[in-house]
């Protein structure tokens, strides 16, 4: 874990290894986020629907489960 200064006016540095790592080019975008008490910052994604891409797991299907509960409804 690296530790980092606040400026004066609330910048923070991302190390340099970080920034190559991310792809984090001067006036890239960043999203924050803050949760629980921790502050995130999330990197720009290329392509973000192809990155969500297997995401969620496939088993259980959920669109099998409504399906078997909506046959049921109409029964």
């Amino acid at each position: 874990m690296t530790t980092v200064k606040t400026l004066s006016k609330g910048q923070i540095v991302i190390p340099a290894d970080i920034r190559k790592r991310y792809h984090i080019e001067p006036g890239s975008e960043m999203q924050i986020m803050e949760y629980g008490g921790i502050i995130y910052l999330i990197p720009p994604a290329k392509d973000p629907v192809k990155e969500a891409c297997g995401l969620l797991p496939s088993k259980p299907s959920l669109s099998e489960r409504l399906l078997k509960e909506r046959k049921g409804e109409f029964q």
